[in-house]
């Protein structure tokens, strides 16, 4: 390792481009997982950054006693024990707005693909049986007519609700707290507007404060014609409800691009016909993935040269330093 390049430590899988990047630009540590006991003590003392998309702990922090900033491939960062960092004085960022696009176009496809089941259509037509038995079937579900509930209107969330103005339907919201910048109804609770919609997109990060958010009496209160499509964390959803409600057909359909326990679907949801499944796709085009890892070293590269960081998350702004 160099004296004067800074070491930055990339614990488990990470996308190829910051791996790339983080050997051109520091001195890159490569580890299985976010495990001390993997490296020696003379390198532990040497690390300043992390470069990551797994589980960072309070505990893995404290081992790094030099550790200036982790960099979260991702824009949820609810692996990373920020609040800890911030405590420590250590800066933590994440990759927000370069992928909201990405996102947001698919979960409107996702959506598409849940209403009107055009996956299953076209798996009819290769099969042959559009020719031996006719056309697909009339869908029960359309786009036509609905009110979307949005659970989290942050930068994804408004990226959808934008889209789906095209499309004629009711947009409704519901955060923490009332936005001023948009005219769509507000919901102090979830509960209350599940109610009052019959669609419920959740782009809601992870964490002790939504986990199971949606379960069986936000489901039974979309109702029989509801929809739920989840693109934020599994962990907000209650799988077992959810399983259940479909099954008793207590809502109409759910399309999902994260689960509670990936890359493990439980087979209740596979199995189920009115569940559209996607395996956590909705950023992963080659153009935003890389984007998303241009920032993650861009971030590591600022502030370990004493500059400011790009995309701080909340819990570490107070200790951004302004930008030049």
């Amino acid at each position: 390792m160099s004296d004067q390049r800074p070491v930055v430590l990339i614990p488990g899988r990470i996308h190829p481009r910051v791996r790339e990047r983080a050997e051109a630009e520091f001195d890159a540590v490569f580890i299985d997982a976010a495990d001390a006991a993997l490296i020696d003590a003379q390198t532990r003392s040497r690390v300043k950054g992390i470069a990551a998309m797994t589980t960072v702990s309070a505990d893995f922090i404290d081992a790094l006693p030099n550790l200036a900033i982790i960099a979260n491939f991702g824009v949820g960062y609810d692996a990373v024990d920020a609040p800890h960092a911030a405590s420590r004085g250590i800066m933590v960022t994440n990759t927000p707005d370069v992928l909201s696009d990405e996102v947001a176009d698919t979960t409107v496809g996702l959506l598409l693909n849940t209403l009107r089941e055009l996956p299953k259509a076209e798996t009819y037509l290769r099969a042959g049986r559009w020719a031996k038995e006719g056309p697909y079937r009339l869908t029960p579900l359309t786009l036509r007519g609905r009110t979307i509930g949005v659970f989290g209107l942050g930068r994804i969330g408004l990226a959808i609700a934008r889209r789906l103005e095209a499309f004629g339907v009711g947009i409704h919201y519901h955060t923490r707290t009332r936005r001023t910048d948009v005219d769509y109804p507000w919901h102090e609770t979830l509960a209350g507007m599940a109610k009052a919609v019959d669609t419920l997109i959740v782009v809601v990060p992870g964490g002790p404060a939504t986990d199971k958010a949606v379960n069986a009496d936000i489901l039974d209160a979309l109702g029989p014609d509801g929809v739920l499509i989840n693109v934020g964390r599994g962990s907000t959803v209650d799988e077992t409800a959810l399983i259940a409600a479909l099954t008793e057909r207590r809502i109409a359909a759910a399309g999902l691009d994260v689960f509670a326990n990936e890359p493990h679907v439980q087979q209740a949801l596979i199995d189920l016909p009115n569940a559209c499944l996607l395996p956590h796709v909705a950023s992963a085009s080659v153009s935003t993935r890389n984007a998303m890892a241009d920032l993650v070293v861009d971030n590591l590269a600022a502030w370990l040269a004493g500059g400011a960081a790009i995309t701080a998350v909340p819990e570490c702004a107070a200790l951004n330093r302004k930008p030049e």
